[in-house]
């Protein structure tokens, strides 16, 4: 009786940036759970999301949800970063380089969320 279903959930951006038609089509394609998606207001939405992951936002540790996919985001830096210094070409390296700053940007959006 008590099945704990895992959801798997990736952001963009926190989901409180998101547009209410972005959280639309997320609770639509990505959690089918909650019904009447379409119909809903962003901030309906956003309670109902809240809900469904569990985010509290009394605590102070709503980033719960974004911890799982830091994590991930730090390891492929931790790639990029050992693919780097192998680099043989300098735009080889620069490309690298770029992809880092951006992933270490996306950690930080999620981290603030």
């Amino acid at each position: 009786m008590g099945d704990v279903i895992e959801i798997k959930v990736e952001f963009k951006k926190p989901l409180e940036k998101m547009t209410a038609k972005e959280l639309r089509e997320l609770a639509i394609n990505q959690l089918p759970m909650i019904t009447g998606a379409s119909s809903m207001t962003k901030e309906e939405l956003l309670a109902k999301i809240k809900e469904v992951l569990e985010i509290n936002d009394e605590d102070g540790k709503s980033n719960k949800v974004y911890k799982a996919q830091i994590k991930e985001l730090k390891q492929k830096i931790q790639e990029l970063r050992e693919l780097r210094l192998k680099a043989a070409s300098r735009s080889e390296r620069e490309k690298l380089r770029k992809k880092i700053h951006r992933l270490k940007r996306q950690t930080r959006k999620l981290a603030m969320a």
